[in-house]
């Protein structure tokens, strides 16, 4: 029996984003980083959230949109072993650290990256309550995790270290992160060289790399990469 996945799966290949490496990302700039602030585009192999009331191809609402989202829909995405072959290292100083954003079904895959580019698990370093909740197969998605992992020692001087974990912000726009957790990593570590990976716009005191980055007022910026 057809299913409604099956039936809208052409519409799925025509909105899903080109991918590819390494020719969709531009050079890593020049210099080397005491802190690496990560949001892969992690691949959910064509994983879609879809109408679940549409159980056959006979019973499908042609009038609405089944697919609810998919990440694929809105960047291109990458696998773990086509992440693991971005160099890290090469702009990670000797005492580094990496904030790496992770979903639940892919944190296995996140601390072998980690390892990948160089770098020692150490905790979660921030917990996401996003003040929705998205459907799952066991229970309902509430948070996103920010792990960090290590290279060396912990860069110094040290800033504030009394920043909490759990950060309560509403989810915006698909794979938006709250900008508290970068503020946080800030008050943190204020003096040392920061970069952001896979970055949406660029930020204040921060090096920005991505595909499609914005300036501070949200428009494309003249420095489209980092």
């Amino acid at each position: 029996m057809s299913t409604a996945y099956s039936v809208y799966s052409k519409e799925a290949q025509l909105r899903t984003k080109g991918r590819g490496i390494p020719d969709l990302y531009p050079e890593f700039p020049n210099e080397k980083f005491d802190i690496i602030y990560a949001d892969p585009p992690w691949d959910y192999n064509g994983k879609m959230q879809f109408d679940k009331s549409s159980t056959s191809a006979e019973k499908v609402d042609f009038a609405k949109k089944i697919f609810i989202s998919s990440a694929s829909f809105k960047y291109p995405t990458l696998k773990t072993e086509e992440l693991k072959l971005i160099p890290i290292e090469s702009i990670a100083k000797d005492d580094c650290l990496l904030f790496l954003w992770t979903t639940s079904p892919h944190l296995a895959q996140s601390i072998e990256l980690g390892k990948a580019w160089g770098f020692s698990y150490r905790t979660v370093a921030f917990i996401w309550d996003k003040m929705i909740h998205n459907p799952g197969k066991y229970t309902l998605s509430n948070c996103e995790l920010c792990l960090v992992f290590k290279r060396g020692r912990i860069p110094q001087p040290r800033g504030a270290r009394n920043i909490q974990q759990l950060i309560r912000a509403p989810r915006k726009a698909h794979s938006q992160k709250p900008l508290e957790v970068m503020h946080a990593i800030e008050k943190m570590f204020p003096s040392q060289a920061k970069i952001e990976l896979f970055a949406r716009r660029k930020a204040e005191g921060w090096i920005t790399w991505g595909l499609d980055v914005l300036d501070l007022n949200g428009e494309p910026s003249d420095q489209e990469l980092f």
